[in-house]
């Protein structure tokens, strides 16, 4: 006989009577944070420091802990914090929010001109304004011509003048043998060819130079409580400070070059309220041609004499 026409539903599987239903798909676990959170989290923490560019440092602290570019944190969503970096990017974070240490000391470099210097406090970090000197230089000085840097710190600007215009002659002097040794070291990684001496201005150093720039002391004693954390903490105090008025060094750097009969060309910075006594000094000092030149903040920077 003939089964009925619709079968009884087949009875619920249970212990040992079937294969059980399929476990729910587990939700994927995350590997790290997504680097855009934790950039957010670091810019929170770096503003409420007082620090004044806190997205630019963030950034910054960011890439380097990661070894990526800055362009790749802000395109690329599937970018982890993760492993050992959390922790670097914690501390390097800690760094600049807690210590106010700064952001060049904390990477351990420096983009200067088109080279990439390595620095730390034995040196004063390199800043933009300072490249108007090597622009001088680069388009002001003949063929052949030697230059001494004057107070060179970390060699910025003896090396951006070695890298732009091999056919200079580039020596540079400080009187910190500290400073000397980080400046050695740039050239060395860097390959470029400069003379390194130390003296005092230009007390140890010949009369063989057609052209001196100098990025000297300028910042006046008075004005040391007015200066950043990250300034007074952890700069070199001996490459800021330069007397009540900021001009000690420039002063004595100039009664020096009077008596340089060889010496055609000197170039200075300054603070942007010094250049009017700068171009007096300079006077005073047999320089003629005398004119100054603004940064790219529009602020009198660089006062340069001819002879």
């Amino acid at each position: 006989m003939s089964s009925s026409a619709g079968s009884a539903p087949a009875p619920a599987a249970g212990p040992g009577t079937g294969p059980a239903a399929a476990p729910a798909a587990a939700a994927p676990t995350r590997r790290g944070t997504p680097a855009r959170e934790a950039l957010q989290g670091a810019i929170t923490a770096i503003a409420a420091a007082g620090c004044h560019t806190p997205r630019l440092d963030a950034e910054l602290l960011l890439a380097h802990v990661l070894a990526v570019s800055r362009e790749r944190l802000l395109t690329d969503s599937r970018l982890l914090v993760e492993g050992p970096s959390v922790r670097a990017f914690q501390d390097a974070v800690r760094r600049r929010a807690v210590g106010r240490e700064p952001v060049a000391y904390i990477l351990g470099r420096r983009s200067f001109r088109h080279l990439d210097l390595a620095v730390d406090p034995r040196a004063l970090i390199p800043r933009p304004e300072t490249e108007l000197l090597v622009e001088i230089a680069v388009a002001r000085l003949p063929e052949g011509a030697a230059v001494l840097d004057v107070g060179t710190g970390s060699g910025a600007v003896a090396l951006a003048l070695a890298h732009e215009r091999p056919d200079l002659r580039v020596s540079a002097s400080d009187r910190s043998p500290a400073a000397l040794a980080l400046a050695a070291e740039n050239a060395q990684r860097l390959g470029l060819r400069v003379t390194f001496l130390e003296s005092d201005l230009l007390a140890h150093v010949p009369d063989a130079f057609h052209a001196v720039l100098a990025n000297l002391p300028y910042v006046p004693d008075p004005h040391r409580a007015t200066l950043a954390p990250e300034i007074l903490r952890y700069e070199p105090p001996e490459a800021l400070f330069a007397g009540p008025h900021g001009l000690d060094l420039i002063r004595a750097l100039l009664a020096q070059a009077a008596a340089r009969p060889r010496l055609r060309l000197l170039a200075l910075e300054h603070g942007a309220d010094q250049a009017p006594a700068v171009a007096d000094l300079l006077a005073g000092a047999a320089f003629v041609d005398i004119e100054t030149l603004n940064d790219l903040a529009g602020l009198p920077r660089v006062t340069v004499g001819m002879r």
